[in-house]
């Protein structure tokens, strides 16, 4: 596979320096013009004023990009005619030259291809309210079953069904960590009532975890489930309501597969004038510097 790395990205390949993979999904498709480009602007500064280069990966004109420059990264922020790339479309998005943002199953297998064993993300999918019976399970599990890498996010999206998404991962064989928990957190929210995970209190907790996992041979990620901050968090009494309207609402419209998790995201933020999307971002902030000090303990 052929991946076009910027400057930035080469430069820290040739001297060791520290690089942390980012999405673009969540610029495309999980916030608005111009809050994406902000937010992607202040995850990349930080990581920068922490010693680590940013590597957001993209697609455009059917070329891999790990690394974006300030023109493409508003291009993605502004360009409706960005597609959202899962693992399995990448083939198809390269052959016919599509622009587009990848998700968390996409930019794992890209980063892993290009040796960059961490990666930071707002939430990851998983399987949706209803899936015993529409069998609508998300494409990141099975990455996070077969790309053996370090994963840092909230929890998985409020929007699914979190009990059935933690048997999968189970059942997948991911390891899930909890950072100073043992609660799965809910992506807004640090509560979610399932306890079935294994607390770490330090990076090097986690780096030490990864390493063993690649030393046993394990090819499934480490996924470090890191809680919104108290302070951004909306409760899960507060904000369930408004999830089962939005989901609601999705099913009177039948929206369903890669449509539905930006149109709930999207109804959210609306039924929250907008709280949403300042969670989303802090908590998505909040995971880029906890990667930050764990691919630093790698490094």
């Amino acid at each position: 596979m052929k991946i076009n790395y910027s400057e930035e990205v080469q430069l820290a390949k040739r001297t060791g320096k520290p690089i942390l993979a980012l999405e673009s999904t969540i610029i495309a498709q999980g916030m608005p013009f111009p809050q994406n480009l902000d937010f992607a602007n202040r995850a990349e500064t930080l990581c920068r004023d922490s010693g680590v280069t940013p590597a957001t990966i993209a697609i455009l004109n059917g070329n891999i990009h790990v690394g974006l420059e300030n023109e493409v990264l508003e291009f993605i922020a502004k360009n409706d005619d960005v597609k959202k790339v899962s693992r399995r479309e990448l083939g198809m998005a390269i052959a016919e030259n599509w622009h587009g943002a990848t998700t968390v199953s996409s930019t794992m297998h890209i980063a892993h291809q290009a040796g960059i064993p961490v990666f930071s993300t707002g939430g990851i999918g998983g399987v949706h309210r209803g899936g015993e019976y529409s069998f609508d399970v998300s494409q990141d599990l099975t990455a996070l079953a077969t790309i053996p890498m370090i994963v840092i996010s909230a929890g998985a999206k409020a929007i699914l069904d979190l009990p059935k998404t933690l048997e999968m991962m189970e059942t997948l064989g991911i390891t899930v960590l909890g950072y100073g928990v043992d609660e799965f957190p809910a992506f807004y929210s640090r509560e979610s009532g399932c306890f079935r995970i294994h607390p770490v209190s330090s990076p090097g907790g986690v780096a030490a975890i990864y390493k063993e996992n690649v030393s046993a041979g394990l090819s499934s990620a480490v996924l470090v489930a890191n809680p919104v901050p108290q302070e951004n968090e909306i409760p899960t009494q507060e904000i369930e309501s408004i999830i089962e309207s939005a989901c609601k609402t999705a099913a009177d419209q039948n929206i369903i597969g890669k449509e539905l998790t930006p149109f709930l995201l999207k109804e959210i933020m609306e039924k929250t004038g907008g709280r949403s999307l300042d969670t989303n971002k802090a908590l998505a902030l909040n995971n880029i510097h906890l990667g930050i000090q764990i691919v630093k303990e790698l490094a």
